[in-house]
């Protein structure tokens, strides 16, 4: 896919933290410490992959930057906002200023493209006329300039997951938080997806990423953060992982 296609999104850059965790530690009420003692700091423009096996901490990483879940110790900053001691009327702006990519899609079925991409921006209360323009962007930056009008189940599963990508890129956020985006789709279409963000990410958008295939991490050179037992237990620069 051409790298054309992403010359109208906007280079950021900034010295400030996109994303920092201070001391995070989380237990939940079962008694399962799922972070402990966590010290991170995610910069702006950077492709972070997060890896480790199951019941590592990865899903908490992930719900306490989006704060679905809150940490019991610590300081968690994200784009600029104190999650620590942010008010849950302040959530959905603070999820306004990231997209959001899901291992399952998350399509709306009675929706077609166009509609699924152009919700994100509804509940955001653009206008009509930005909505149809900026779908129309999305969907041409990941391919699907011709499947506006389609049905989610008239679409495969790599097709579907680049639906997802237009719907977190349509806002144009500062930060894309990808969970497990190719766990649904086979290992081509795998590598097209990870070269879609990282192309979208070559333009300044910062990626954080949670996946389970080590054979994307060793062949797309990014920084790696291993997490083990809840705690960080490596973090390489250079896409190197540890077996």
């Amino acid at each position: 896919m051409s790298n054309k296609i992403y010359s109208e999104l906007p280079i950021r850059r900034s010295d400030v933290p996109v994303i920092e965790f201070r001391g995070v530690s989380k237990t939940y009420m079962t008694g399962t410490h799922a972070l402990e003692d966590v010290n991170i700091k995610i910069n702006s423009g950077e492709f972070v992959f997060v890896v480790g096996s199951s019941g590592a901490g990865k899903s908490t990483f992930m719900k306490l930057i989006m704060r679905e879940e809150k940490a019991n110790t610590g300081i968690i900053t994200v784009n600029g906002y104190n999650l620590t001691r942010m008010p849950r009327r302040q959530i959905p702006m603070l999820r306004r200023t990231m997209g959001i990519v899901f291992q399952d899609f998350r399509l709306i079925p009675t929706m077609n493209v166009f509609q699924n991409v152009a919700f994100a921006m509804h509940v955001v209360g653009a206008s009509n006329r930005d909505i149809r323009r900026e779908v129309s962007k999305a969907l041409s930056k990941v391919g699907l300039g011709d499947k506006a009008r389609s049905m989610p189940r008239e679409l495969s599963g790599g097709e579907q997951q680049r639906v997802g990508l237009a719907r977190a890129l349509v806002n144009s956020p500062d930060l894309i938080i990808a969970d497990e985006p190719t766990g649904n789709v086979d290992p081509n279409m795998s590598y097209e997806i990870v070269s879609l963000l990282t192309e979208i990410n070559k333009r300044g958008t910062t990626i954080l990423m949670v996946t389970h295939d080590h054979n994307l991490v060793r062949d797309f050179k990014h920084r790696v953060i291993m997490l083990d037992s809840g705690r960080i237990v490596a973090d390489n620069a250079a896409g190197g992982v540890a077996e």
